[in-house]
């Protein structure tokens, strides 16, 4: 029987965490398959997940890509090939180990056995689940989450986050070539169109743990993008017509 689980990670410059978190995703219970979308890293990112197909050749997967083309289109590249592929449970995490792939079990039970079409790993839900961000960071994160909620009227804490388990109904739902972002904002983007479709949306709780080794890729410029993006956001939709599958429900 074909895997129906599919983890995407995109890669920029993370030599010192992909063999890791490519051994502790193939290490989990439930037979996750992984693809690795890679920005032709210059640090042999690619070479490195390459070695490691070797060992896993019929459940780890390597997209190189012409060079840094942003998340949000590393994402829609990796949607788009979990859709032809059958996959019915499609996850969305980092490579540093900011989100820990122990919890990825954990977002896949509560699609599948509770029936929920995207479920969001939050920092957010039960207080503030942050782990060595400075103060300044972490405050920016949560009020922006704030601001998201406060422009879009969308019922999700965390707006930003990341980590994320989707059903494939909810990728095929949306117009995946219609989403603009490729920042961080292309988070926000993908929780609203959701919610808009009338989608089921759980967050659960997570401990967000920064990154010890490598270099964060945020920028001002993917700030920027995230702050001004919501009004347009919003704007948008008021003059597209969204046709919803079903009530929203969020908790």
């Amino acid at each position: 029987m074909k895997n129906d689980k599919l983890v995407i990670i995109p890669t920029y410059n993370e030599i010192e965490n992909i063999s890791d978190m490519v051994r502790a995703v193939m290490g989990l219970d439930g037979n996750y398959h992984l693809l690795v979308i890679d920005d032709q890293s210059p640090d042999g990112t690619a070479g490195q997940v390459n070695e490691l197909v070797k060992n896993y050749p019929e459940r780890l997967f390597l997209l190189e890509r012409r060079g840094k083309l942003g998340l949000g289109t590393a994402y829609i590249e990796g949607f788009h090939y979990a859709i032809a592929n059958g996959y019915e449970y499609i996850f969305e995490m980092d490579a540093d180990f900011s989100h820990n792939p122990a919890d990825i079990p954990r977002l896949y039970e509560a699609c599948a056995h509770n029936d929920w079409d995207m479920v969001i790993g939050s920092r957010y839900i039960t207080g503030v689940n942050v782990v060595n961000w400075p103060m300044g960071r972490v405050l920016m994160s949560f009020f922006a989450s704030k601001y998201v909620q406060f422009i879009t009227g969308i019922p999700i804490r965390d707006t930003t986050a990341g980590f994320v388990c989707y059903r494939k109904r909810v990728l095929e739902a949306i117009d995946l070539d219609r989403i603009k972002f490729i920042g961080y904002a292309f988070q926000i983007e993908m929780k609203f169109t959701a919610w808009k479709l009338g989608f089921s949306i759980k967050e659960i709780p997570i401990i967000f743990t920064d990154r010890t080794k490598g270099t964060s890729k945020m920028s001002k410029h993917i700030f920027k993008e995230a702050i001004f993006g919501v009004i347009y956001m919003k704007v948008k939709s008021i003059f597209r017509g969204y046709k919803p599958l079903k009530r929203p429900e969020t908790l």
